[in-house]
C-alpha cells in the first residue's frame, strides 16, 4: 500500500550553459549546452505524472478500465530518477578527469541555486494558504518538507505529499558527491553497481520483516536508490559499452527501442503484484529505462528523437521542476474547489509553473553564475600526463 499521493518526479537537472559542453566531452550536445532527447524524455514523464494525477479531478473522469492503464506516475518518477543518476554522474567524473577531484563547494553551491529557490517558494505559498484556510496540512507535515524527508513522513497532506521525491533527489545529492570523493570514480561505480543488486534484497526483507514500514517501500531512499543507481552505472559505462559492437549495433535498432517500451510499460502495470515487482520487476524496469535513455541518445536523429528534439516537447521539459512542483495543489481529485476542477486546473498549473520558472528560477540561476565565478573560482586543470582518471 503506497501513500495517497503517489509518486511524482524529482526535480530537472539544469546545467549553466557552457558548463555541460565542457563536461560531457564527447557525448553530442545541442548549441544551448542541453543534451539533445534528455528535455524530450522529462516532458514524457510530467506528462505521465500530470495524466496519473488529473485523471480523477472533477470534469475529467474515465471509465474504470481505461483510468487504470493510466496509472503511469511511477513510471515517470522512475525515469527522472534514472535520468538524475545519469546526468550528476557524468558531470562528476568529468570534473575528476579535468581537475583531478570534485568540489563539493562547487556542486553544493550549483544544486543550492538550482533547487532551494523554487521549492521554498512552493512551501511558503502552501503554508500561507494554510494560514488562510485554504488548504489543510498535517501534522509534522511542513518540517518534513523544508528538511527534505518527505519520503519518511507517510500519513502527509495531498499538497506536499509530492514531495517524497525531491527529498530523495536531496540526499542522493548529499551523499553521492562525497561517495566518489572519497572512493574514487572506480570505488564509486562499484558502490552503485553493487546496490542496484542489494535493493531488490531490502525492498523484500523490508515487506517480510518490517511491516510497519511497508508504506514507505519506493519512497524511503533505501527502497528506490536503485533507479538512480542504474543511471550512475549508465554514465560510467557508456565509454566501455561504445566500443562493444553488437550492443551498439542493437542499440541503433528500432525494433530495440519497441521492445524496451513494451518491458518497460508491462513491468509498470505489474507493479501491484508485489511478488513481481519488489525482486526483479522494479530493477528491470530501470535497467530498461537506462537503455532507452541511452537509445535516444544515440539516436537524436531518428522519429522518436526528432519528436523528442522538437521545441514544444522540449521546452515542457525545461519547466518540468516547475510543473512538478506546481501540479500537485491544482490536480487534488479530493477536492471541488473551481481551480481543482478540469480542465481549469490544467491552466493554473501552467500559470503557477511559468511564474516560478521565469520570476523565482531563471533569476536565481542567473545569479548563480555571477556569484559562482566570484565565490568559487576553478582551480587549474590538470595537465593531460597528470591525469590518469579511469573515466
Amino acid at each position: 500500500m503506497q501513500p495517497m499521493s503517489g509518486p511524482d518526479l524529482p526535480p530537472i537537472l539544469a546545467s549553466e550553459p557552457g558548463y555541460l559542453e565542457n563536461a560531457l566531452g564527447d557525448l553530442a550536445t545541442s548549441t544551448s549546452g542541453r543534451i539533445p532527447c534528455l528535455d524530450g524524455i522529462r516532458a514524457l514523464s510530467i506528462t505521465l505524472v500530470i495524466v496519473a494525477h488529473g485523471k480523477d479531478t472533477l470534469g475529467y473522469r474515465l471509465p474504470e478500465n481505461i483510468g487504470h492503464l493510466l496509472n503511469l506516475g511511477s513510471l515517470g518518477v522512475r525515469v527522472f530518477f534514472v535520468i538524475s543518476g545519469f546526468l550528476i554522474t557524468t558531470l562528476l567524473l568529468a570534473e575528476i578527469k579535468k581537475y583531478g577531484t570534485i568540489s563539493l563547494r562547487h556542486f553544493y553551491f550549483r544544486r543550492t541555486f538550482r533547487i532551494f529557490p523554487a521549492f521554498y517558494a512552493f512551501v511558503v505559498v502552501i503554508l500561507v494558504a494554510e494560514a488562510i484556510g485554504w488548504v489543510s496540512l498535517r501534522e509534522y507535515d511542513a518540517i518534513h518538507a523544508v528538511t527534505y524527508t518527505t519520503n519518511y513522513h507517510y500519513d502527509r497532506a495531498w499538497h506536499f505529499g509530492h514531495l517524497w521525491s525531491l527529498a530523495v533527489e536531496e540526499q542522493f545529492y548529499l551523499l553521492w558527491p562525497a561517495i566518489l570523493l572519497v572512493a574514487g570514480a572506480r570505488g564509486g561505480i562499484a558502490i552503485a553497481a553493487a546496490y542496484t543488486l542489494i535493493a531488490p534484497c531490502v525492498r523484500v526483507l523490508t515487506w517480510v520483516y518490517l511491516p510497519e514500514s511497508r508504506v514507505g517501500i519506493g519512497e524511503t531512499f533505501q527502497t528506490v536508490a536503485d533507479s538512480i543507481a542504474i543511471g550512475c552505472v549508465l554514465a560510467a559505462a557508456r565509454p566501455w559499452l561504445d566500443k562493444q559492437a553488437l550492443f551498439v549495433h542493437l542499440q541503433r535498432r528500432r525494433t530495440t527501442v519497441v521492445g524496451l517500451l513494451i518491458i518497460i510499460f508491462t513491468a509498470n502495470h505489474l507493479r501491484g503484484s508485489i511478488s513481481i515487482s519488489y525482486p526483479i520487476g522494479e530493477t528491470v524496469t530501470n535497467v530498461c529505462i537506462a537503455l532507452f535513455i541511452d537509445w535516444c541518445l544515440r539516436n537524436p536523429t531518428s522519429r522518436l528523437g526528432s519528436m523528442l528534439n522538437w521545441q514544444p516537447i522540449a521546452y515542457v521539459g525545461v519547466l518540468s521542476y516547475s510543473l512538478y512542483l506546481w501540479q500537485q495543489p491544482f490536480l487534488n481529485r479530493g477536492s471541488d474547489a473551481l481551480v481543482s476542477n478540469f480542465p481549469l486546473n490544467i491552466v493554473c498549473m501552467v500559470a503557477a509553473a511559468l511564474a516560478s520558472y521565469y520570476l523565482i528560477e531563471k533569476p536565481f540561476l542567473k545569479r548563480r553564475v555571477s556569484l559562482g565565478k566570484k565565490w568559487l573560482p576553478r582551480p587549474a586543470v590538470k595537465s593531460r600526463q597528470e591525469d590518469t582518471s579511469p573515466v
